[in-house]
């Protein structure tokens, strides 16, 4: 696979350009992934459609001109369109797995006209979390956020006790803390989650823009996922009768 760069205000969007169907699919990956991940379905959709695979900011190769500044949404559209109009591109489908459901959702609401179909794999943006709006929040708690991040053990110590009282589920805990090993990332944590705080999003208003369009919008979801769950996801999709729900063991 060959890397291409799409260089924006001094931003670098690291991208990969795959398949030959008269279709185009652009795909969003997940927190500590990048654009591989999407290999096996490129594979598997490469005839149907042309597939562009993003590296998100703060992943891959992608490089964000000041790390400390917010993504807007006004910059992600700003971005993106100038990005389709390079490409040549005027109508599309979305693919988002996990954080990248976010961007779809900043995609659909920004341009809703040029986008033909929806694909979520356990999406983040539909509902969010407490915890994910308490660390985010500008103020004494984003601090304190900052400040478990960068000191691991202090992390491991008050989840262990959110646990133990029954605040926090364990197999969240689990996850929170595979997620947090390494400085790499734990540092990818810190500013996906700032930096991309403004992406939030009324699913009142989404569900509105797919019906009124008539976007066709298929989600893949996990039996087991304690973080995605089936029920949050009922937050967007018991607005849009004409979708597809599929419950993966």
């Amino acid at each position: 696979m060959q890397n291409h760069f799409f260089r924006h205000q001094g931003n670098v969007l690291c991208f990969e350009k795959t398949g030959s169907g008269k279709k185009i699919l652009l795909t969003f990956h997940g927190f500590g992934q990048d654009k591989s991940i999407f290999q096996p379905i490129c594979q598997v959709l490469s005839e149907k459609y042309t597939i562009y695979s993003f590296d998100l900011f703060f992943h891959g190769e992608s490089k964000r001109a000041d790390k400390n500044q917010l993504l807007s949404k006004f910059a992600w559209a700003s971005l993106l369109q100038d990005f389709l109009l390079q490409e040549q591109i005027s109508r599309f489908s979305l693919l988002g797995f996990s954080m990248g459901g976010k961007f779809v959702f900043a995609t659909l609401e920004a341009m809703p006209q040029q986008v033909e179909e929806l694909f979520f794999i356990a999406p983040d943006g539909v509902k969010t979390s407490f915890w994910y709006s308490l660390a985010t929040y500008p103020g004494w708690t984003q601090q304190f956020f900052k400040h478990l991040v960068f000191h691991p053990k202090r992390f491991q110590q008050l989840s262990t006790r959110l646990q133990k009282i029954r605040l926090v589920d364990k197999g969240i805990v689990r996850f929170a803390q595979s997620q947090l090993k390494t400085r790499r990332q734990r540092l990818q944590v810190y500013y996906s989650w700032l930096i991309f705080r403004e992406l939030q999003f009324d699913m009142i208003k989404m569900a509105s823009l797919i019906n009124k369009k008539k976007i066709p919008i298929t989600m893949f979801i996990g039996k087991y996922d304690r973080i995605i769950t089936t029920g949050n996801m009922q937050t967007l999709l018991k607005l849009v009768p004409h979708h597809q729900l599929y419950v993966l063991e």
